[in-house]
C-alpha cells in the first residue's frame, strides 16, 4: 500500500478516471485507425463516439477525485483578519440564494 500514499483522498474516483480514460483512448484508436466491417456496415463510428463518451465520463472522476484532494482552506478569521466588505456582500448574496422561495 506504500504505492498509494500518495495519492491522498479519493483513490476510487482515480480509478475510475485512469479506467475510463484508459477505455476510451483504445475505443478510440481502434475506431479511427481498424477497419471494422461486419456483413458490410462499418462500425468505426460507434467505436469513435464510445471512446468520445467514455473520456467524457472520466473528466468527471479527475473532477471528483480533483475537489476531493483539495485540503480545507482556512478563513480569513483563523488568520486574523477582519472580514472585508466583499466577504459580507457575498456572504449576504448567499443567504439570499438560498432561502428564496420560487412561487407557485
Amino acid at each position: 500500500m506504500r504505492l498509494c500514499n500518495g495519492l491522498s483522498h479519493c483513490k476510487l474516483a482515480l480509478a475510475f478516471a485512469v479506467l475510463m480514460d484508459l477505455l476510451g483512448g483504445a475505443a478510440l484508436l481502434v475506431g479511427v485507425f481498424a477497419p471494422l466491417e461486419i456483413r458490410g456496415q462499418d462500425f468505426g463510428d460507434l467505436l469513435v463516439y464510445t471512446g468520445a463518451l467514455l473520456v467524457l465520463m472520466s473528466l468527471g472522476g479527475w473532477v471528483l477525485w480533483y475537489s476531493g484532494n483539495i485540503d480545507g482552506l482556512t478563513s480569513r478569521k483563523e488568520l486574523g483578519h477582519i472580514g472585508s466588505a466583499v466577504d459580507r456582500l457575498a456572504r449576504n448574496l448567499s443567504r439570499k440564494f438560498r432561502t428564496h422561495r420560487i412561487p407557485r
